[in-house]
């Protein structure tokens, strides 16, 4: 089976953290892009090598969808670790385990601590919990992968706690652009859901409270559904099973053909086959379907779950990103949920790199009235917000020009090259969280930086390494950037190292005065 090329490279790029030493690291990829291909190859690489390999699950279709997925794309087949089955005596090098099972000290003790060579998590975003931690810590001497497709990097802070570092990130927009997953529309229902009363529990909404809380209001959800999404192939996240059971009811009196699941429906496999085959056009769970289950087909999602937890919202929509004849985009209904607290996961949450973009975006659509393709909102949003924090820096140059400080403030140094992703830096793993060491202060003072307003060491070493890239690259230093933008020269981050030399040069042949022919604010390099 021939890798897509984000799929290769980020299969190499496991291999080369493992080769440097780095026992545990993460791969993220999108719901869709195909993670468990990529894991199947990585699997193949290490049997090549004589090794033993464990791929981890929480849920038994996981498990099932490991071992289906390695046969197909390797031709490797597995032994399976999971209540009465045991892999104990088995000559294939492939183990599929359940961490329910793996996780009893019985079950562990029939192997050795150095049984496996290497453990492979399937939605590793788990793996903090303490099952996991315990077959984790006694084949504590295994290289570890996990692969989850949490949307950004500010969610791993715990998985940080455990994995050293992150191999290899997809993005979600990165894969709409690059035409493997379906283009997003948002569109907010301009229904006004009262959660205030909502409590809290293990840090996101109670779900007994939600179910109470949105009771009321599922009738106007059922009639707004119908007339934005009437012909599409829905489904619907709830948050307890007899509210998804009311609603359900709710759809079919408006003229939907619904139909719902949970983890009692005796004919789930059936339901799930007749939705797939187009019986139905809407399908109700409780929170069932997150994770473990694919119908390419469905070109609406509807959350009406509302969570703080991004790795949670992307696995709900998640079900509808995949590509299918005939589909244009997913839609993404959204609703006006009313709550004292402002961390509630909204679409545009998929695709911001900041709180600060997702805030804009999330403002915008609500504005709109009508579908918004993320990637267009999440563009004009980001827009938005470098204006703001120019007019913020601008002040601050003030400021600075008064101090007559001789080095670059770093935001301004991210500004001016135009580099969002460090500018919403957000460090995830031990050693990012430490201050910067001595030795990378030193270097960015050398180079123009001032290295007091870098608060972490994974910051400085962000900093040093695109420092060392332009420097290659033949762009501005930091030093030229501070003087030409003291003078009101524009983004000169983005100018060629030659052409900031050359207008530095004039204005010192000019008595280090700006020449009366040129306009800094319009003045652009030559060549």
């Amino acid at each position: 089976m021939k890798l897509r090329p984000y799929q290769q490279e980020s299969r190499v790029a496991v291999e080369n953290e493992w080769d440097k030493g780095i026992k545990r690291t993460l791969l993220v990829l999108p719901t869709g892009c195909g993670k468990t291909i990529v894991f199947s190859k990585v699997i193949e690489d290490r049997v090549k090598l004589g090794e033993r390999v464990l791929v981890l699950a929480h849920r038994g279709e996981l498990l099932d969808q490991a071992a289906d997925k390695l046969a197909k794309s390797t031709g490797l087949k597995c032994a399976t670790e999971k209540a009465e089955q045991t892999s104990i005596g088995s000559w294939f090098r492939v183990v599929v385990g359940s961490v329910q099972t793996l996780m009893r000290e019985k079950r562990l003790n029939r192997f050795s601590d150095d049984f496996f060579d290497t453990i492979i998590i399937d939605e590793a975003h788990h793996c903090i919990s303490e099952g996991y931690q315990r077959v984790l810590q006694y084949f504590e001497q295994a290289h570890v992968l996990g692969v989850t497709a949490t949307p950004d990097r500010g969610d791993m802070k715990d998985l940080g706690a455990y994995f050293e570092s992150l191999a290899y990130e997809y993005t979600l927009p990165k894969a709409i652009k690059e035409g493997y997953l379906s283009p997003i529309k948002a569109l907010t229902i301009p229904l006004k859901l009262d959660i205030t009363s909502v409590g809290q529990q293990s840090g996101d909404f109670k779900t007994s409270d939600l179910g109470t809380a949105l009771d009321p209001y599922l009738e106007q959800i059922a009639a707004e559904m119908w007339k934005v999404a009437k012909d599409r192939k829905i489904v619907v996240f709830l948050p307890l099973v007899k509210t998804s059971q009311k609603f359900t009811e709710l759809l079919n009196q408006v003229g939907f053909k619904a139909a719902e699941v949970n983890g009692e429906s005796q004919d789930r496999a059936e339901i799930l086959q007749d939705f797939q085959d187009g019986k139905y056009n809407v399908l109700c769970n409780s929170m069932l379907l997150t994770e473990g289950w694919d119908c390419p087909s469905v070109d609406c999602i509807v959350v009406l779950r509302p969570t703080k937890v991004r790795g949670l919202y992307s696995q709900m929509v998640g079900r509808g990103t995949r590509l299918f004849p005939g589909k244009n985009e997913l839609l993404l209904l959204d609703f006006l949920w009313l709550t004292e607290r402002h961390e509630l996961c909204h679409p545009a949450h998929l695709i911001a790199q900041s709180d600060e973009v997702a805030q804009a975006m999330t403002k915008n659509i609500e504005e709109a009235g009508a579908p918004v393709d993320l990637e267009a909102a999440e563009k004009q949003a980001a827009e938005d917000v470098v204006a703001q924090r120019e007019e913020a820096l601008a002040k601050q140059l003030a400021e600075m020009k008064r101090r007559k400080r001789k080095l670059v403030d770093p935001l301004q140094f991210e500004m001016s090259i135009q580099a969002e992703d460090l500018s919403s830096y957000v460090p995830s793993f031990g050693h990012e969280l430490e201050p910067p060491t001595d030795k990378q202060k030193k270097t960015l003072e050398k180079l123009g930086i001032f290295p007091d307003e870098v608060d972490n060491a994974g910051k400085a070493s962000l900093l040093l390494d695109r420092l060392d890239k332009r420097k290659s690259a033949g762009l501005t230093t930091p030093k030229q950037i501070r003087f030409l933008e003291g003078r009101g020269f524009q983004h000169v981050g983005t100018w060629p190292f030659d052409g900031a030399r050359k207008i530095i040069d004039r204005i010192a042949a000019s008595g280090w005065h700006t020449p009366s022919d040129i306009n800094p604010a319009e003045y652009k390099p030559e060549g």
